[in-house]
């Protein structure tokens, strides 16, 4: 399977029809396979003999209304979408955790202010001292 003839056909939405597709992409050349996706819906995959017609097909018809909806063609790249925009958290994730918790234990401790009100805090005495201890005998003179 050669990727140069390959072509990604997306925002299909959930009701895209095979025979649609091959009537909307057949106009730029002779088809090899269509394939839709159903679970998740929303995309398909058009192959074609010649890489030219899959260029002009791509060129064509992005932005065009197939199956009742505005779709967006592109050549495919073989890789999924996720490779190809990893997201800020993932790239984050694919750094070496050693290197990240060796560089933590460099950096001077911080203690936490009074003001969060943790057990052994002053703050936290003082509250627990108050309301542990009776209250004070009036003189009833």
């Amino acid at each position: 399977m050669r990727m140069d003839c390959k072509v990604y056909v997306g925002n299909l939405g959930n009701n895209a029809a095979k025979h649609e597709l091959e009537a909307a992409f057949s106009k730029y050349g002779p088809l090899v396979n269509v394939w839709v996706a159903r679970n998740p819906p929303g995309f398909a995959f058009i192959e074609f003999e010649d890489a030219r017609d899959a260029e002009d097909a791509t060129r064509s018809l992005d932005g065009a209304r197939i199956c009742n909806v505005r779709v967006r063609v592109e050549m495919s790249t073989g890789r999924s979408k996720r490779e190809r925009n990893p997201s800020p958290s993932r790239r984050r994730r694919s750094r070496s955790r050693s290197i990240r918790r060796g560089a933590r234990s460099r950096s001077p401790r911080r203690s936490r202010s009074p003001r969060y009100g943790r057990r052994g805090s002053p703050r936290y005495d003082d509250y627990k001292r108050r309301s542990e201890s009776p209250p004070a005998a009036r003189s009833r003179s």
